[in-house]
């Protein structure tokens, strides 16, 4: 484990800012669990025993490819020893001994072919449903989680690791074939030539040794591979995806350093491993040579002394050489293995991430016709233990209501929002949607009745017209055009090269910022949700879209509770209550006249003309937590 030195006692030396980061620094073991679980092999079988019948054919077919190839060398011995004898051949036994070596030689072929085809196919499939199965499990996995997980090392996982599956899939049935090759070739010698055959074997217990120190070392470097090469990716992620605010800051030469230190971590560990996956070869390759000397040496004198056919002797030197075959076959596959156990073991635990929020046994489904009322009962919750972001936050929003939460940075609006949601779940107390508590209703058709506008709106790949009814796939073109209509998108949308058929670039790079906060207030339209969630939804729109927004929030919210957020006080005047939120509790509450009059931290605020609480927090005075009804 690496030790952690104090910032004002290490040194830097490199010239760059003091606590300059790049990707993430933590141990992976944090999220992940423990480095090692036994039930990695058997996770990984559950996805192959679904192909289980190819399985065994492909392994049907490496051991016919293995008795093919112990009977070429008996093939070639009997040639010799009843064929070839001293002053004449015997063309008939020659005969034979050719036609069995072209039949053999095509049942050869024929069973590779089968292996190869088979195997490849089974661990496409294999590997095409670890991904599936990961895609689906990290869509439902809870926020916390991707809270606290870089982009880049799970997609070095969906990747990188599941790659690094393939190889071992695919060589692992010829791993059967090269183990019963080596005990089939052992019982052969041993058959053939008991003295001599022992004597060849000496040499193994020296290749025992070596692996007995050679495994533990290679499986501790080939993780260390693993978790710097994830580590590297999260870096890499982390700088394209801020790449505007590195440039924006002058940051590339301060991010390279960072990068290029990750990058050759990642280079030093891969080349540990390489050179522990390739130090056996080496090592094999003399004792071979030992080998077939002992061979040549002892059974040559064998052979000059009458002890031993001449056939025999040819048969052992091919053994002998394909003994060793096997062995470092088997030396390279395992090095395969190892990378393939690590990398099972990094995809097992993406597959057990817990999920924080499921649905219970017996959740019920929010109906449609529900009324649309949200409530808080002394609600306490935060991200981290002992660390609460909500304090006993109780309020109630009535069927139609809109209410907006203000309060400066870190108050606990969008927690609120999140909460309604059910994006987590509350440490303490209930939170009511439609009368229920969110908890017990299943959390589809929870989507379906809340619909949530961000501040930073995200869109996807494909067009616009998929893009606003991406949450009802079902909506007409109609439906999209008049939602479009309503929030003041439309006329923009009609000005593009395809209309609403124009395919947006990388998360909608090729619009404005307004733009793409225009298509989230239509998708969000388009769903029909008995509730409205706007979480700082204008705070990214300039004032003259805005204002046009705020008209047509009037249309939106007819008929639907709205939830809103805002940093600037001018935009949620109009709103039936207002709940003041500092430090996680509520202040004030109560419409904007009400609030006016009481005198209280919002009046304070916006008669000094503040834009946001933001503007003015230092400014205010911490008001006590006030109960509301």
């Amino acid at each position: 484990m690496p030790i952690e030195i104090d910032d004002d006692e290490a040194e830097d030396t490199s010239g760059r800012p003091a606590k300059a980061v790049v990707g993430s620094h933590r141990d992976e073991q944090e999220v992940f669990g423990n480095a090692y679980d036994p039930r990695i092999v058997r996770r990984i079988w559950s996805f192959v025993k679904p192909y289980q019948g190819s399985i065994f054919i492909s392994v049907a077919a490496v051991l016919v490819f293995t008795l093919t190839q112990l009977s070429i060398p008996l093939i070639i011995r009997h040639a010799i020893d009843n064929g070839m004898m001293a002053g004449r051949a015997d063309r008939g036994v020659l005969a034979w001994a050719v036609g069995a070596f072209v039949a053999v030689i095509l049942i050869n072929y024929a069973a590779s072919y089968v292996q190869e085809g088979v195997v490849g196919k089974v661990a496409e499939m294999v590997l095409s449903d670890l991904r599936r199965a990961m895609f689906s499990h990290l869509q439902r996995v809870s926020l916390s989680f991707m809270d606290k997980t870089e982009v880049g090392r799970l997609m070095s996982r969906l990747q990188g690791d599941v790659n690094s599956m393939q190889e071992f899939l695919e060589t692992s049935v010829m791993s059967v074939g090269d183990i019963a090759l080596l005990f089939g070739i052992v019982s052969v010698l041993l058959w053939l030539d008991l003295r001599l055959g022992l004597l060849t074997l000496s040499t193994m217990p020296a290749l025992f040794i070596v692996r007995l120190f050679w495994l533990p070392r290679a499986k501790v470097a080939f993780m260390a591979a693993h978790e710097t090469n994830s580590i590297a990716n999260g870096a890499l992620a982390e700088g394209i995806h801020g790449v505007r605010t590195v440039q924006s800051l002058e940051r590339q030469h301060v991010n390279f350093d960072l990068y290029d230190e990750k990058v050759l971590a990642n280079l030093k560990t891969h080349l540990t491993s390489a050179r522990y996956a390739q130090i056996m070869v080496p090592i094999v390759d003399t004792l071979t040579g030992i080998a077939m000397a002992t061979v040549i040496v002892v059974g040559g004198s064998m052979v000059l002394n009458r002890s031993l056919d001449i056939g025999v002797m040819v048969a052992f030197l091919f053994y002998i050489q394909r003994f060793f075959d096997p062995i470092r076959s088997l030396t390279m596959q395992y090095s395969v293995m190892q990378r393939a156990m690590a990398s099972g073991q990094r995809v097992s635990e993406v597959l057990d991430v817990p999920l924080d929020v499921k649905d219970k046994a017996n959740a019920v489904a929010l109906s449609s016709d529900m009324e649309g009322s949200v409530e808080f009962k002394n609600v306490t919750f935060g991200y981290r233990k002992n660390q609460p972001v909500l304090k006993n936050v109780s309020f109630r929003v009535n069927p139609g209501e809109i209410v907006a939460l203000v309060g400066p940075t870190g108050s606990g609006k969008s927690s609120c929002m999140a909460l309604a949601h059910r994006f987590y779940d509350v440490w303490d107390g209930r939170v009511l949607v439609g009368g229920l508590d969110v908890r017990d209703l299943t959390q589809d058709s929870l989507g379906q009745q809340i619909a949530m506008v961000l501040q930073e709106p995200f869109l996807f790949s494909g067009s616009v017209f998929e893009n606003i009814r991406y949450n009802k796939t079902d909506a007409s073109r109609e439906d999209v055009i008049r939602a479009a209509e309503a929030v003041g998108a439309h006329d923009f949308i009609v000005q593009l090269p395809n209309g609403y058929d124009t395919l947006l670039e990388q998360r909608g790079g090729n619009l404005s910022l307004g733009q793409r906060q225009l298509i989230s207030f239509a998708r969000a339209l388009v769903a029909d949700a008995k509730i409205l969630v706007l979480d700082e939804a204008t705070a990214s729109i300039d004032s003259y879209t805005e204002m046009l927004i705020q008209k047509a929030l009037i249309k939106l919210l007819e008929g639907r509770t709205g939830l809103v957020i805002a940093h600037r006080l001018a935009t949620i005047r109009g709103a039936d209550r207002i709940i003041v939120l500092q430090n996680g509790e509520i202040v004030e509450s109560g419409n904007h006249e009400q609030l006016m009059a009481a005198n209280g931290l919002y009046s304070r605020l916006y008669s000094m003309n503040y834009a946001s609480f933001d503007d003015a927090f230092d400014a205010a005075e911490p008001q006590a937590p006030i109960a509301t009804t």
